[in-house]
């Protein structure tokens, strides 16, 4: 790049402004990184295209554009825009923004209303914007970096689309980069090692690119060129060791989980302060000793996954980095548990049995029977109910009759699991005893 530009004198960018807020884009097409939404084929390309916009959710890492798509949005729908964010709005804001939008609604205008962080809001403030979306007084565009499943209400989640944005990629981290570049008349000074290393510091994340690239113009002397340790020093940050879509970062997460399954708490701390070290989202360490407690534990020690889970709401209450002392602590549970992945398999199985045989109804003793035909096609027929048996224990078959009855979940004579095997023997015992 250095060869297209003047770089005996950068030019520092002017006051005020930051780089980021006067590179925001004009047009949905000027957006990088997101293709796939705002592409001539993308998602929000068809519905503006359609002339129908609907409520929607954008999930995705920070710096990936969010806000600014839903502000283009707007403005290519020819929708009122209005943003607020549930980190400072209570719910005597969210009266006054709902009122303001019915005004403008009723003098033929509607409103999109942008809403940051919207997992923030408890699930009653969730449920106040229900109405105005179903009536049509705003159209609702949410922004959250946490995964909707788990943090917004399942009412507000069928009203809304979902749509995903990805961090960017190194080809998306250069564009903005080269039109930063454009923009304030000077390449870069930083070599190419600095360059991609600079890319590596942003992780994903455009804003903190052009954030950084900032730094580097207002410290750069007339003609210094700042190689890769340079850079470092004067941003005061560390490149991430790997890059969290590559090799790196796949190869490290793997040998976290196999030292966990391995039952070696030394190693796996190891890999867990590597991660850590390397930039790696904590959050996400989070979710992968969650599914390390349900695939290789189990319910050979239940108190796995609740360990596992604590870690994530005590990293949610401390932040980081006191916050990753209980995600060590949860590494080092579930590596010294007993180990079983009895649940993990009788998942598997069922799965399999449930595509094969999906079509089979239950047995008819145990279907309700809330209508008069019903009952005298003898649903409900015969059934027993298990506590009024000895032992509580009917020993009835639930498979479809066509079916026969299969077993998916074969626990080992580990752990918690020693306790439930003694139970399915005595209760297979039984059913045996009271079929004969």
């Amino acid at each position: 790049m250095a060869d297209l530009f003047n770089t005996d004198e950068p030019k520092a960018p002017p006051p005020g402004q930051p780089l980021a807020d006067r590179m925001r884009p004009k047009t949905l097409a000027e957006v990088v990184g997101q293709e796939h939404l705002t592409g001539p084929d993308g998602a929000l390309t068809r519905l503006i295209a359609s002339g129908s916009l609907g409520s929607m959710i954008f999930w995705g890492p920070p710096g990936t554009g969010k806000t600014t798509v839903a502000r283009l949005l707007a403005g290519e729908t020819k929708l009122a825009f209005e943003q607020i964010s549930a980190i400072f709005t209570g719910v005597a804001d969210l009266k006054k923004v709902f009122e303001a939008a019915r005004l403008r609604r009723a003098n033929g205008r509607q409103t999109l209303l942008f809403v940051d962080e919207i997992h923030r809001f408890n699930r009653a403030q969730q449920d106040s914007f229900l109405p105005v979306m179903e009536d049509g007084t705003v159209i609702l565009v949410g922004a959250t970096t946490e995964n909707p499943s788990f943090e917004l209400n399942a009412a507000l989640l069928s009203r809304a689309r979902v749509l995903v944005f990805h961090s960017l990629g190194e080809d998306s981290i250069e564009k903005l980069l080269t039109r930063a570049e454009t923009m304030q008349g000077s390449a870069l000074p930083l070599d190419e090692e600095a360059r991609a290393v600079l890319a590596r510091m942003a992780d994903g994340d455009g804003r903190a690119s052009l954030t950084l690239a900032e730094e580097v113009w207002r410290a750069a002397k007339p003609g210094e060129v700042f190689d890769a340790e340079g850079l470092q020093r004067i941003v005061q940050r560390r490149a991430p060791i790997y890059d969290k879509g590559q090799d790196g970062h796949y190869n490290l997460i793997s040998a976290l989980h196999k030292s966990v399954r391995g039952s070696d708490p030394d190693a796996a701390l190891y890999y867990l302060c590597r991660m850590f070290d390397a930039g790696e989202d904590p959050l996400y360490l989070g979710r992968r000793l969650v599914r390390m407690a349900v695939e290789d534990i189990g319910l050979a020690d239940p108190q796995a996954l609740v360990v596992a889970n604590a870690a994530k709401d005590a990293y949610d209450y401390l932040g980081s980095p006191e916050g990753e002392l209980a995600f060590a602590q949860a590494c080092v549970y579930l590596a010294t548990a007993p180990k079983s992945n009895a649940v993990y398999t009788a998942f598997k199985a069922a799965t399999r049995a449930a595509k094969e045989h999906g079509s089979l109804l239950p047995p008819k003793h145990i279907l309700n029977a809330p209508t008069k035909l019903m009952k005298e096609e003898d649903y409900g027929s015969g059934y027993r109910y298990d506590h009024d048996e000895p032992d509580a224990f009917s020993g009835q078959d639930y498979f479809p009759e066509k079916m026969g009855r299969r077993t998916f979940y074969d626990p080992p004579e580990r752990g918690f699991e020693r306790d439930i095997r003694k139970r399915l023997d005595y209760w297979s015992k039984l059913r045996r005893e009271r079929q004969d």
